[in-house]
């Protein structure tokens, strides 16, 4: 007898086979209504949601009702997004900021997700959700480099690790770097929620490896219990920092099916789908706000680049898998669907792409006015001692006045 340990079905230098995934055809799977029982779903959660065929045409009974030119703000707030993390690894490369994390690949959840949240929806986000911040227009660039920065601008005030952003205006509640913590605090506030007789729902985001947490299974067991309007998002990229996403089980059963276990409707769909996305969160979300219950969703996408800038891919997984990953990408599916509608042209997306470039770049340069982590720009020592407290007490009075002294 020995040890049953999951790999991957490639390792590097081999092509992955990426038969596992169990991809249903575009517009095969169907659309139930709101108020579906959650056992009802067991279907739904082994199959995948998909709505853009191969040649660009938006198919089946998920097909949302949506104006071209909000398609058209998403593609943009993608290339955007796609940007600014090209941007800010060349800059951790240089070592302006000490650490990043890229959602290359991962796109079109965030984005396309964030069209079916309202004003006031709280987001309790994990660390490749930065398009949710990235597609409104009220996120200055400027702002979240400062943070990536810890400078002097840094809304956090260096309190928080790169990447980890915090807006309360935008309903993006502080990333934790602890894992699942994001799915029982979206619970709890959903709850809070429903109890004051709100409308406003809550979403949570975690990656496929935290489904192995006990406050995963803690959340679904509240969230189905009390009925809380949230949604519970599942990444799944395929891999967590270097093991792949059958380590957590999704090897012998999707994640979306322990949502229906715990008796929550679930659903499997197509991250790389921009449509399918926007579809899903608007299905979702609108049971949440009908108190029809919550709603567990596993987004099928893949991690294209590395875990973060302290990892190397290559030593664990084949080094072009994104190529061949099945699902395609994100932005050229979008891309290739307006154009179909005639809303897009080849000559926009690279006049599109260099004028993205260049606001990156030029928001790059405005936050290094502020320092990078090499120059001694830094939030004032004060700054450690302050924001707990409506008045300072005595005691770190005292330590301030020894910490600027050097004691």
């Amino acid at each position: 007898m020995r040890l049953y340990v999951p790999e991957p079905t490639g390792r590097p230098g081999q092509q992955t086979d990426f038969s596992y995934l169990r991809i249903s055809a575009p517009g095969e799977v169907r659309r139930p209504p709101l108020d579906v029982s959650p056992g009802d779903t067991a279907d739904m959660a082994g199959a995948l949601v998909r709505v853009l065929d191969d040649d660009g045409h938006a198919v089946g009974p998920w097909a949302p009702e949506v104006e071209a030119e909000t398609l058209r703000r998403g593609l943009r707030s993608m290339m955007k997004t796609r940007a600014f993390d090209a941007r800010m690894l060349i800059a951790q490369r240089q070592k302006k900021i000490s650490f990043y994390m890229q959602c290359l690949g991962e796109e079109a959840i965030a984005i396309a997700h964030a069209l079916a949240l309202r004003e006031g929806d709280m987001c309790f986000p994990t660390y490749r959700q930065q398009g949710l911040l990235l597609s409104r227009d009220d996120i200055d660039m400027v702002e979240l480099m400062c943070q990536l920065m810890s400078n002097q601008k840094d809304p956090v005030k260096g309190r928080q690790l790169p990447v980890m952003y915090s807006y309360k205006r935008a309903g993006f509640f502080t990333i934790s770097g602890n894992l699942a913590t994001q799915f029982i605090q979206a619970v709890g506030w959903a709850m809070a929620s429903a109890i004051k007789g709100d409308t406003k729902i809550a979403s949570g985001w975690i990656g496929d490896g935290s489904t192995a947490e006990s406050d995963f299974h803690t959340a679904l067991t509240f969230a189905h219990v009390y009925r809380a309007p949230v949604i519970l998002n599942v990444v799944n990229n395929q891999w967590a920092i270097s093991t792949f996403q059958a380590i957590a089980g999704g090897e012998a059963s999707t994640f979306a099916a322990r949502g229906v276990g715990c008796g929550i409707a679930s659903l499997r769909v197509d991250g790389n789908d921009f449509l399918a996305v926007l579809a899903a969160s608007r299905w979702a979300a609108e049971r949440a706000r009908n108190n029809l219950g919550p709603t567990m969703i596993e987004w099928i996408t893949y991690r294209a680049g590395a875990h973060s800038t302290s990892d190397d891919p290559t030593r664990y997984r084949p080094a072009g898998d994104w190529q061949c990953f099945p699902l395609g990408d994100p932005i050229e599916r979008l891309k290739k669907h307006l154009m179909t509608l005639g809303a897009w042209s080849e000559q926009e997306h690279e006049a599109t792409q260099k004028e993205l470039d260049a606001q990156v770049l030029a928001a790059l340069k405005e936050a290094e006015r502020f320092g990078t982590l090499h120059d001694g720009h830094i939030p004032p020592l004060r700054s450690m001692f302050e924001d707990v407290y409506e008045e300072m007490p005595p005691h770190l009075q005292d330590q301030l006045r020894q910490a600027e002294r050097g004691d």
